[in-house]
């Protein structure tokens, strides 16, 4: 079976496209631009991963939508939430930093555009990088939007394009422990919701990446595959 990814170059997409190109055909890997913060290194990290698998990859800009709603990820006029580290999961802190950077419908417009490129291009499955932690956050995560999702795509679609997540059912750490088993390019991924030369290491997105590799301990080991990738060694 063929499939389109949604690669955002983060951790969750990098390792759900790996996990699925064992099975199945990436037939292409959407990146998508809407005016985010990091879209220059989210391309980039995307480029990058996609160069490893060996697969096509298309940017599609969406400026419309990072307009829409007052995101932190779309508006340099607001703050990005930098929570502490020791705070993450508790319920009031992940309303607030939820809502700082929800986008509207922003992952049903994603997966409703990865499902037309899957019928143009004879592609069966969109994969994209749900988990447990955010799922538990932003309901566009979770097993019940994908069960949703392809109820719908029954009918928006005349080839009955699937969703799947190879990772829905997994925290951050059991993600990073599964890309390090597949062989995943984790020190090409971009994770930070900034845009700066590196990760910043205080917005939320980085804050649960140092996390699940500190649980996983592999930290140091993703660090030093940074340096290596960063000094033209691969890893």
């Amino acid at each position: 079976m063929r499939a389109v990814a949604l690669l955002s170059g983060g951790l969750d997409s990098t390792v759900a496209t790996w996990a699925a190109s064992r099975e199945y055909e990436i037939a292409l890997a959407l990146t998508f631009d809407y005016g985010q913060r990091a879209a220059a290194r989210e391309c980039q990290a995307a480029l990058a991963i996609c160069a490893q698998l060996g697969c096509p990859h298309h940017l599609v800009k969406l400026q419309w939508l990072g307009k829409l709603g007052h995101s932190a990820l779309t508006d340099l006029s607001q703050s990005l939430p930098e929570p502490e580290i020791e705070l993450m999961g508790e319920a009031a802190l992940s309303e607030q930093t939820s809502q700082a950077v929800w986008g509207p419908n922003r992952n049903g417009v994603f997966v409703n555009i990865a499902a037309a490129f899957c019928e143009a291009l004879d592609c069966q499955l969109v994969v994209v990088g749900f988990n447990t932690e955010e799922a538990a956050q932003f309901p566009d995560n979770s097993a019940a939007f994908l069960a949703a999702t392809n109820r719908a795509l029954e009918l928006s679609t005349q080839t009955r394009v699937e969703v799947i997540s190879p990772t829905i059912n997994l925290t951050k750490c059991e993600i990073v422990e599964l890309g390090m088993r597949l062989g995943a390019p984790l020190a090409a991924i971009w994770s930070c919701y900034d845009g700066g030369q590196e990760h910043c290491m205080r917005c939320e997105s980085c804050l649960r990446l140092r996390k699940a590799l500190n649980v996983a301990g592999l930290w140091d080991e993703w660090q030093r595959r940074r340096d290596d990738t960063a000094d033209g060694v691969m890893p």
